[in-house]
C-alpha cells in the first residue's frame, strides 16, 4: 500500500479527518472538529527500509492473531501501554485489501469511543458491528 492509497482509503470513511503530527506521521481521526479532538484510528509513517508502516486499533482477537505474524507487530508506544494496536510493516501476512478492512474496523472502534451525542451529531449514532463482534459479545447462559 502506498501512502496515497492509505490516505485515499481513510478519507472515504465518514467523519474522518487527517492531520500530520508526531514527527510527520499521517494521522487519521474520527469525530474531530471545532472544539473536538476526535479519536485516532490510523497512523502511517515510514518504518525500517523506508517502507510504509500503518498502525491501526483492533479487537483483542485480531491483536492476538497479528502480534507475532510476519510483517506485523504490536504498535510501538501504544501496545506497550496496554492498548490494542497493531503496526503492519509489510504485506507478508496482511494484504492491502485486508489492511483496508482493518482500517475500517479501527475507524468503527474509534467511532464507538466517541460520546453518543458526538456520534449523533456526526450521523454515526450506531456504527455497524465489526466482523468479530460475535466473539466480543458475552454469551448468555441457558436457564
Amino acid at each position: 500500500m502506498t501512502l496515497d492509497d492509505y490516505n485515499t482509503h481513510c478519507a472515504r470513511l465518514p467523519a474522518a479527518s487527517h492531520v500530520i503530527q508526531w514527527g510527520g506521521a499521517h494521522v487519521w481521526k474520527v469525530g474531530a472538529g471545532p472544539g473536538q479532538t476526535g479519536k485516532v484510528f490510523a497512523v502511517a509513517g515510514w518504518g525500517e527500509d523506508d517502507a510504509l508502516a500503518v498502525t491501526f486499533k483492533c479487537s483483542d482477537i485480531v491483536f492476538e492473531v497479528l502480534r507475532d505474524a510476519p510483517g506485523c507487530r504490536p504498535a510501538p508506544y501504544l501496545a506497550s501501554r496496554g492498548m490494542l494496536w497493531i503496526q503492519r510493516t509489510s504485506d507478508a501476512s496482511v494484504s492491502d485489501d485486508e489492511l483496508k478492512s482493518h482500517l475500517v474496523e479501527s475507524w468503527r472502534l474509534g467511532a464507538l469511543a466517541l460520546t453518543k451525542k458526538r456520534r449523533a451529531e456526526l450521523g454515526l449514532a450506531d456504527p455497524a458491528p465489526g466482523p468479530d463482534a460475535a466473539a466480543r459479545r458475552p454469551r448468555r447462559s441457558a436457564s
